[in-house]
């Protein structure tokens, strides 16, 4: 096997995109809230430097760092999870979302999955002459 063909191609140009958005977020948030910069930075364990840094979007700016900084504020965090979940599937991610109700379609999301787990553990629970009669 090639060493080229152990590993999927991937585009990392997404990590870039969400940093850009996240810092938007972020910022806009804050300032609405009337809270500084500095105090975000203290709340979070960081600097004031640091925290410009991903308000800008700064490609060096870790995506903890974001989720952190958007789960202080209490934030939706689909702007950084969903175009990650699309990156995943090699989908293209619709920019249209993240201006819709991103929490909206993070509970969707959240629904799917626990019906999916309860389904699962319901048929794993149920007996045997049971499923066979479903099935029937």
């Amino acid at each position: 096997m090639v060493p080229s063909e152990k590993f999927a191609a991937v585009d990392l140009s997404i990590f870039k995109e969400i940093k850009k958005l996240s810092g938007e977020r972020i910022r806009q948030e804050r300032k609405a809230r009337h809270i500084t910069q500095l105090e975000l930075a203290n709340n979070m364990g960081g600097s004031l430097r640091w925290l410009r840094e991903i308000e800008s979007g700064a490609p060096m700016t870790r995506l903890e760092d974001h989720l952190n900084a958007t789960l202080r504020l209490g934030i939706s965090t689909g702007h950084i999870a969903l175009p990650i979940l699309y990156a995943g599937h090699r989908m293209r991610f619709p920019q249209q979302l993240i201006y819709g109700d991103l929490a909206g379609i993070e509970r969707k999301c959240i629904e799917t999955i626990s019906e999916a787990v309860i389904t699962a553990i319901k048929h794993d629970l149920s007996p045997e002459w049971r499923r066979s009669d479903a099935t029937d």
